[in-house]
């Protein structure tokens, strides 16, 4: 059963996980992200020290490298705050994988307090903060995918909710929503042609509702349908959450 256990909400003060692939590929990801907690009146801190949350290593099945990460992970993300990551990946790989992996060590205490400290953006918004309803507008078709980690948590509803209470945005319906991309992580490298098939079959059922964006609360998703796409050469627009709701923002400042 997936671990989902939270630790309550006392302050409006978190820490910022931003991910690796915020650091690689999609730096705007993180600062839209900091942009829609504070509007919210969060202070948002971010450990200069992060760096992964083990998770590629832990796929992969080298669980004495991932232990490696995680316990400097644990290091840096000390404290009682709430770490948010804009990821339901990573913040699974926390608040389950890892525990997972520590339930024979000594220091499994201190990794499950970090994963219960832990939330996926949207989950944190809806769920930790209780905001239900998002301001400003956003005239736009979107296609939400659901990630393949968010599944058995409170994300992906949270997400929708959010998005379904922005003004002009309008939710696609399309066919076997709940499928996997494909992308899986390192399984994109081991079986690239499954992963390609996969995430070729859910473009094929996003595209025949003719969204005007795809939208996700993983990076990996984004990364993996963005790039399938411009390879058939009929690229698609690809959003994350965060950049949506802080678009949605500037609007309602307007």
């Amino acid at each position: 059963m997936l671990n989902t256990e939270r630790s309550p909400i006392t302050g409006k003060r978190v820490q910022l996980m931003a991910t690796c692939l915020c650091d690689a590929f999609y730096d705007d990801v993180a600062a839209a992200t900091v942009e829609v907690l504070e509007h919210l009146g969060v202070t948002v801190v971010f450990p200069e020290g992060q760096t992964c949350c083990g998770q590629p290593a832990f796929n992969g099945g080298d669980w004495t490298a991932s232990r490696r990460v995680v316990r400097h992970t644990v290091r840096t993300f000390a404290g009682e705050d709430p770490v948010v990551v804009p990821s339901g990946s990573c913040a699974a790989m926390m608040f389950h994988g890892a525990v997972l992996e520590f339930e024979k060590e000594s220091d499994l205490p201190e990794v499950a307090a970090l994963g219960r400290r832990t939330w996926e953006l949207a989950d944190f918004i809806v769920n930790g903060l209780g905001v239900k309803t998002w301001p400003g507008s956003y005239p736009a078709t979107v296609a939400f995918h659901r990630a393949c980690h968010t599944r058995g948590t409170a994300s992906g509803e949270a997400a929708l909710a959010l998005l379904g209470s922005i003004a002009g945005l309008k939710l696609a319906q399309f066919g076997e929503g709940e499928q996997c991309c494909g992308f899986g992580g390192t399984f994109s490298v081991s079986f690239p042609n499954i992963s390609s098939a996969m995430g070729d079959l859910k473009l094929e059922h996003m595209r025949a509702a003719n969204p005007d964006v795809v939208v996700s609360g993983d990076m990996s998703c984004m990364m993996h349908l963005g790039g399938l796409a411009a390879k058939e050469g009929k690229p698609v627009k690809t959003l994350h959450l965060a950049q949506v709701l802080r678009d949605a923002l500037k609007t309602a400042k307007a």
